[in-house]
């Protein structure tokens, strides 16, 4: 997957030059789990502005600020406790709240919030991205709220909260990355057109999907 993951950095840190040479800022949403984990470590050697740096988080699991199963924690691990973003440019979803409580305040946190620049997004083996789940609400009508509360996610933790597919969808460019043999049944569902949630996810240019080449072969 080495060469998946250079393609997907030189992309972000593109992103990241027009937004800051555009507009100073770069509003950046992240993914979770395992897949982006080595993108993220890259990034700590980016010559860019970091001061201009806005990051966001797709969705969080509701557990402890130091469970390991933290999308944030993952990513602090991995990347933003290496930089000099502003901790006030670090928006992180407080899922030690509950699921409820967390959706609202990182609500309130995203009024302020215009079209994001960049989203990242990754696959699950069930065809789920952020904690947007088959089978559960995705919140894709126009009038959707920016965050839902999952109280009964089909993996733990069972509470999460998520940005809305209307939400990750108002970014100037999403990138969904896929890497990983157990996500090959969800990549021929998404192929063959199958409603799961990545199709919900919509912004106006469209979506980038970078995919090992593998997974697209059939066995």
């Amino acid at each position: 997957m080495p060469e998946l993951q250079n393609v997907a950095l030189n992309m972000i840190l593109d992103s990241a030059a027009a937004a800051i040479r555009t507009r100073g800022q770069f509003h950046f949403v992240l993914a979770g789990g395992d897949t982006p984990r080595a993108i993220y470590k890259q990034l700590r050697a980016a010559h860019t502005d970091w001061t201009a740096w806005y990051v966001y988080f797709g969705d969080e699991r509701c557990v402890s600020p130091t469970d390991p199963r933290r999308n944030s924690v993952m990513a602090g691990e991995a990347w933003l406790d290496y930089v000099e973003i502003p901790a006030d440019q670090l928006y992180t979803i407080p899922g030690e709240l509950g699921a409820d409580l967390a959706a609202c305040e990182y609500a309130q946190t995203l009024n302020t919030v215009g079209i994001f620049d960049l989203t990242l997004l990754g696959l699950g083996e069930d065809g789920h991205t952020a904690s947007l789940f088959p089978g559960h609400e995705w919140g894709t009508e126009p009038d959707s709220p920016d965050t839902l509360a999952v109280l009964n996610a089909p993996k733990p933790p069972p509470q999460r909260v998520s940005l809305s597919a209307a939400r990750l969808s108002r970014s100037r460019q999403v990138i969904f990355l896929v890497g990983g043999e157990s996500k090959r049944d969800a990549v021929a569902r998404w192929r063959a057109g199958e409603n799961i949630p990545p199709r919900a996810i919509a912004p106006e240019k469209g979506v980038d999907v970078l995919v090992e080449s593998a997974l697209l072969k059939p066995l």
